[in-house]
């Protein structure tokens, strides 16, 4: 999808980075420079770059935990697919998400799915 950034450069955000259908021609929203190629063009992201991007996943998938009682059948070998059907975001995204509320003891990761831990 071509970008226009700042209103003066031209940017590519790949369609595998988009989890909705709810971008139209002419949107303005915050993107993220992810690299400058050495042809000088711009590949950009909706979503925030690097450890920036896991709070605000982390956040989501408590709150999805929190509306499915405490469970989603969803975990780190779960089929890319069906993680950007339930939480719109990327299989690597969602690790990182994952990985960081279990090393802060919120979640835990069985077989079956993740679960909840009283809060």
């Amino acid at each position: 999808i071509n970008v226009i950034i700042n209103e003066q450069h031209k940017g590519l955000l790949y369609k595998d980075e988009v989890y909705d259908d709810s971008i139209r021609t002419g949107d303005r929203m915050r993107g993220y420079i992810k690299t400058i190629r050495p042809d000088n063009k711009i590949d950009v992201s909706i979503e925030k770059i690097g450890y920036e991007r896991i709070e605000p996943n982390a956040e989501k998938i408590l709150d999805e935990l929190r509306a499915s009682r405490g469970f989603l059948r969803l975990n780190d070998n779960s089929h890319p697919e069906d993680i950007k059907t339930v939480l719109q975001m990327s299989k690597k995204t969602f690790k990182k998400a994952i990985g960081a509320l279990y090393k802060d003891k919120l979640i835990e990761i069985k077989e079956d799915g993740i679960y909840l831990i009283k809060e």
